[in-house]
């Protein structure tokens, strides 16, 4: 029964939506696959049969349905300096590697380190992602004809004003078959798919990367495999939690991240280079309406079959029309709220935000601008909760002891904070040290701890440490050196 459910579900649930918007990414995915194979220096159909071979593999072993996985930009940008040095063999087999890697960070339930990403750095990310997706486009339109910039502006009209006169048939592939009869029907001089590069013209064929198996070969790959593997399963996480929200469906991460590591491993057995989740494409798809597995199944199919056998037809798409879905795309991707939020937002997380934007923007890599976000977002996050420490002291015993009562977390950011709150100057008998209220989270909150205990004692005050939870006792038993083993039921208050 819950086969059944599953695959109708996942596979019968929306067929026809599936299929055609499939087709609509399929005819997406060609110009991008070539352009991607361009960027990392190989042929153009290493890029074409990995779309298709990641496309139809993920579609069964992905955690993640109606996301399109194929050849991505942020992937190519990582193999260039690989294949300039080594050449295809090489990247195949860094290819079969980086499966490798995600199938182990899947089993190794990795996906959970994604809590530590915050919703402004997946802002920052989508931010970033629409504007690369923009920009890549510039080249196509940029000093081009006044018919390429007719034909952007119609393919634009198509797309966003034919929903409203029917939503059965994706305005994407509408406007993609209505400019390349256009364009062929007046014989416009304009670029085409056709002048990307040479489609193949045969299916790919299992082959097992011509190197020789070594230390030296592997001390090779694996930085390049070790940074595909991280950055394909950023993108993809991250792409999986925008069509999440999208769709309003949960999905399995873990699964995602060995479905990418077996649709790499079959990439790399058929020729093609590593690729991940990409979000443009996604995006495309659930706004043409794709929603199961099935459409991630049709966009892989149709793209082989589109390619190998109707490559006359495919060649001659004007490259004006997959601009114009493309600038669709950017425009849909793009969180606009997020600008109108900077100003009602606090400011930590505009700063985190705007950071990782402009660090993806500047150098073209997803990795790096996420880590900028991530170091910032615990950089703020760790001096905001340093910030909320409070300790409160009380005189007793007609002046001859004091009483202090510590409110909060006491860590690496607010252990200096917690030391300059005792007043070491005032002559008393005892100090009595409440710390029912406290957690202390780290070596550096247990060595201000000791330096509190050790300046009261110098000056023959004798301290005594209450309430402290179990955890922080553990902690204090196990590194603090104000007092000799033991004394842990001491400072417990017991």
């Amino acid at each position: 029964m819950h086969f059944k459910e599953t695959l109708r579900e996942h596979w019968l649930s929306n067929v026809r939506g599936d299929v055609l918007a499939g087709l609509v990414v399929a005819l997406a995915l060609i110009p991008e696959a070539i352009a991607f194979s361009i960027i990392a220096g190989v042929d153009p159909k290493v890029g074409l049969y990995a779309s298709f071979c990641i496309a139809v593999v993920i579609a069964f072993s992905g955690g993640r349905p109606g996301m399109i996985s194929a050849a991505t930009g942020a992937m190519a940008l990582v193999m260039v300096t690989l294949v300039k040095a080594h050449g295809l063999q090489y990247l195949l087999a860094a290819t079969l590697l980086t499966g490798v890697l995600q199938i182990i960070a899947g089993w190794l339930r990795l996906a959970v380190l994604m809590r530590f990403v915050s919703r402004s750095v997946v802002t920052g990310f989508v931010n970033a992602l629409a504007i690369l997706i923009f920009m890549a486009q510039l080249p196509e339109i940029i000093g081009a004809s006044w018919q390429v910039y007719a034909m952007v502006a119609g393919g634009l009209g198509i797309i966003y004003l034919f929903p409203y006169l029917t939503k059965s048939v994706p305005s994407p592939l509408v406007c993609i078959v209505v400019l390349t009869g256009f364009a062929m029907a007046l014989g416009l001089d304009i670029r085409t798919v056709g002048d990307m590069g040479q489609l193949p013209d045969s299916l790919p064929v299992f082959l097992l990367p011509d190197i020789q198996l070594t230390t030296e070969t592997l001390r090779i790959i694996f930085p390049y495999a070790a940074t595909l593997a991280v950055v394909g399963l950023l993108e993809s996480m991250m792409t999986a939690s925008i069509v999440d929200e999208l769709t309003d469906t949960a999905s399995n991460k873990n699964r995602e991240c060995v479905g990418q590591g077996m649709a790499n491993i079959a990439a790399g057995f058929l020729g093609g280079m590593a690729g991940c989740a990409m979000i443009g494409q996604s995006v495309i798809n659930v706004k043409s309406g794709g929603r199961g597995r099935l459409s991630t199944l049709a966009a892989g199919v149709f793209l082989l079959v589109m390619v190998v056998f109707m490559g006359q037809w495919v060649k001659q798409i004007p490259m004006a029309a997959l601009v114009a879905v493309m600038i669709m795309v950017s425009i849909g991707t793009f969180s606009w709220e997020s600008i109108k939020n900077l100003r009602r937002h606090p400011p930590s997380s505009s700063i985190v935000m705007v950071a990782t934007v402009v660090v993806v923007v500047a150098t073209h890599d997803l990795a790096k601008g996420v880590f900028v976000g991530v170091l910032l977002s615990g950089i703020f996050f760790a001096h905001k909760v340093g910030k909320v420490l409070r300790v409160d002291s009380t005189g007793t015993g007609e002046g001859q002891g004091r009483a202090y009562t510590v409110v909060g977390q006491v860590f690496f950011a607010s252990a200096d904070t917690f030391i300059s709150k005792f007043d070491f100057k005032e002559v008393v008998e005892q100090v009595r040290i409440d710390v029912s209220r406290a957690h202390f989270w780290d070596i550096t909150a247990v060595n201000a701890l000791d330096k509190i205990v050790m300046k009261f004692r110098r000056q023959g005050t004798a301290v005594e440490v209450v309430g402290m939870n179990e955890a922080s006792a553990t902690l204090v038993d196990k590194f603090a050196v104000h007092d000799k083993p033991g004394a842990v039921e001491r400072l417990m208050g017991h």
